[in-house]
């Protein structure tokens, strides 16, 4: 079988891992150079998804303004996860106008707070209550998220309907997770058998990782992916099964499936060129034996 002979490594992943022929230099420099650019363009226009520092929500949420008397309990609030989970959604979603109609109206908030009193109860081992609260949230918002799932700080999960988040299920800071998401195993293994997701890692509509895999740090997952291995960090992996082809993400990058290669093209465009070669060596052979025989 034909190896890959790719020495650019930004592309190498689309065909590696299954040893497919490789594209001609002229295709390869292209497709890298696009790649880049667009990375590019995202760094630059993408002020609206830089990665939250840890830091004080906005003044405009603090319900206590003018009073100053009050100013250690927001100090105190301000420590509270519930909080940053309220401040990230206006950082994330244009839409988000008012902390009223955040408050009110999005149901991944609703299932964040319910899942962090289960959470807190199934570590000090309750029984049955949380179990009942995180039923009860899924019946209210769509989103189902197991008491004993790690939820960290500034998750955002978007719209939320048909989101399934694991019981050994780790979600790192600052994740932003769409609609129609599952992190769920592959069997009925004991133990750790949920994906861990890293860092400010976005999980595009409809995606599931599966298994006891993990995603790193800044990860982009597209939408209707199906992720059954690791995800490095600063990766984009799309696809079914998903391959990991693209290592030019960066910490203001956003996932805009518009820019994200494909994968599966890049190898049709493979197999074309080969094919087209091998046409133009068997005609030369052609002419070269009827040249043979006319003399």
């Amino acid at each position: 079988m034909l190896r890959s002979t790719n020495q650019f490594p930004i592309c190498q992943d689309a065909w590696s891992e299954q040893q497919l022929p490789a594209p001609s230099e002229s295709y390869v420099r292209a497709q890298c150079s696009s790649e880049e650019s667009a990375a590019a363009s995202l760094t630059s226009g993408a002020a609206e998804y830089s990665s939250p520092k840890t830091k004080a929500p906005p003044d405009r949420l603090n319900p206590f303004r003018g009073w100053r008397f009050l100013s250690p309990l927001w100090e105190q609030l301000q420590e509270n996860p519930l909080l940053e989970d309220l401040h990230i959604i206006f950082e994330r979603d244009p839409a988000a106008r008012n902390w009223l109609e955040v408050l009110f109206c999005y149901p991944g908030l609703h299932a964040l707070v319910c899942h962090r009193l289960a959470h807190r109860l199934h570590q000090v081992g309750i029984p049955l209550f949380p179990r009942l609260i995180s039923h009860t949230a899924r019946f209210l918002t769509g989103i189902e998220i197991h008491p004993g799932a790690q939820i960290g700080r500034g998750v955002v999960i978007d719209h939320g309907m048909g989101v399934v988040i694991g019981e050994t299920a780790i979600v790192g800071d600052y994740t932003l997770i769409y609609q129609g998401v599952t992190l769920g195993g592959t069997g009925k293994e004991k133990g750790k058998r949920h994906p861990t997701i890293g860092d400010r890692v976005v999980v595009g509509a409809g995606a599931k990782v599966l298994g006891n895999i993990h995603v790193g740090d800044y990860a982009r997952v597209g939408a209707g992916s199906i992720v059954l291995r690791d995800v490095p960090a600063n990766c984009t992996a799309v696809g079914v099964p998903s391959r990991n082809i693209c290592r030019s993400n960066t910490q203001t990058c956003p996932l805009e499936h518009g820019r994200i290669p494909d994968a599966e093209a890049t190898v049709i465009r493979t197999f074309i060129e080969r094919i087209e070669h091998l046409e133009q060596a068997l005609n030369s052979l052609k002419m070269d034996i009827n040249s043979e025989q006319d003399t």
